[in-house]
């Protein structure tokens, strides 16, 4: 058993250290509070720092973009026709939610928002229990109120459930009769990323809106706006990066621009920036990895594929872009298809949580051996 040397003076140099910086921290801190008083009016009226997605959310029904169908719907509420329950559905990022919102704010105005707004999401338990309780007392809630500026407010709530896929069936299937008993004071908006996870009779009683992905041009006017309004110095391939690794999602593209911001401070945003920060795999990398399928050695795809995920590479986004690649590459129809068949299982495994390592050298196999089939 080894014996580690210990010097009773350095120890007790490294202790008097920090006792002394202990000592200078209770004394900072107890003038600091003096200070905060002086400077307290002027402190206060700074503007706090909001995320982007946030601070550039739709304030309005006419900032919403790209989503016609359903921004017909919610003007014609605010000129005074009746408004259904509504259902809406589509990839994330694309304003399902900031349209509902924009909606009840100009419904509503802010005094009577917080009074006439219910919203839950994901974050709040939404079992059975909320939906009789919670859900139904705000439903059966009076409506009572006036405008102060003296626009029409309609006679109804309106109860926002923000990513309805993810309730229990018992809690959907209670709201159900709550939805037909209090449809005169109150209006029901289902927000969801599948549809499919919607039980049949809460669909059939709601209007359904599909939120199309975002248009490339959509998001790089929106994305240009921003930079503009921030002033930041980008180049033309960092906002092109950025539409193409969002993916329709804006919310992504802005938070991602909003990290190069940071990150790089004044200097303007790179491309490789903006690649580095959404996480994706080089192309150089996925090439590599399909080259030892096709040409290389069992022995050297288990070393590519550690090294891939000890360079902290995500398995599911190595998974998207193999995907890309494979079409794009010589097998024919019946290899492609093997192999993404082989990729649809592996991406299920990892999202109830496998090992990424295996999982991806199990897919990488049958690329090897598709790949041997046809040599």
């Amino acid at each position: 058993m080894s014996i580690i040397p210990f010097s009773l003076n350095t120890s007790s140099n490294y202790w008097k250290r920090i006792m002394q910086a202990f000592l200078k921290g209770t004394a900072t801190q107890s003038i600091k509070p003096q200070k905060d008083k002086a400077a307290g009016t002027s402190g206060e009226k700074k503007v706090k720092a909001v995320p982007w997605v946030e601070k550039y959310r739709p304030k309005c029904i006419d900032d919403v973009a790209f989503q016609e169908e359903v921004v017909a719907v919610l003007k014609k509420s605010l000129e005074g026709a009746d408004l259904p329950n509504l259902l809406f559905y589509g990839p994330p990022g694309t304003g399902k939610t900031s349209t509902i919102l924009a909606a009840a704010r100009e419904l509503y105005g802010p005094e009577l928002y917080r009074q006439r707004v219910l919203e839950l999401n994901a974050s709040d338990e939404r079992g059975i229990q909320v939906v009789r309780e919670k859900v139904k007392n705000f439903a059966q809630l009076t409506v009572a109120g006036k405008r102060t500026d003296g626009k029409p407010c309609p006679p109804f709530k309106i109860i926002i459930l923000d990513e309805a896929d993810s309730m229990t069936n018992a809690a959907q299937a209670a709201l159900r009769r709550t939805m037909e008993k209090e449809s005169r004071t109150t209006r029901f908006c289902l927000i969801c990323n599948y549809v499919s996870r919607i039980i049949e009779p809460l669909t059939s009683r709601c209007s359904k809106f599909r939120f199309k992905p975002l248009d490339d041009k959509i998001q790089e006017e929106r994305l240009l706006e921003i930079c503009e309004k921030e002033k930041l110095k980008y180049s033309k391939e960092a906002i092109a990066a950025l539409v193409k690794v969002s993916e329709g999602d804006l919310r992504k593209a802005i938070t991602f621009l909003q990290s190069a911001a940071r990150l790089n401070g004044d200097n303007e945003i790179t491309e490789s920036m903006v690649i580095e920060i959404a996480g994706v795999v080089p192309t150089k990398i996925i090439d590599n990895l399909l080259q030892i399928c096709y040409n290389s050695t069992f022995d050297k795809l288990e070393i590519a594929i550690k090294n891939m995920i000890d360079e902290g590479y995500a398995a599911t986004q190595i998974i998207g872009q193999l995907h890309d690649a494979i079409i794009e590459e010589s097998l024919n129809d019946r290899q492609k298809s093997a192999v993404v068949a082989k990729m649809a299982e592996v991406d299920k495994c990892l999202a109830d949580g496998a090992d990424e390592y295996l999982q991806m050298m199990s897919l990488c196999s049958v690329i090897m051996q598709q790949a041997a089939q046809s040599s």
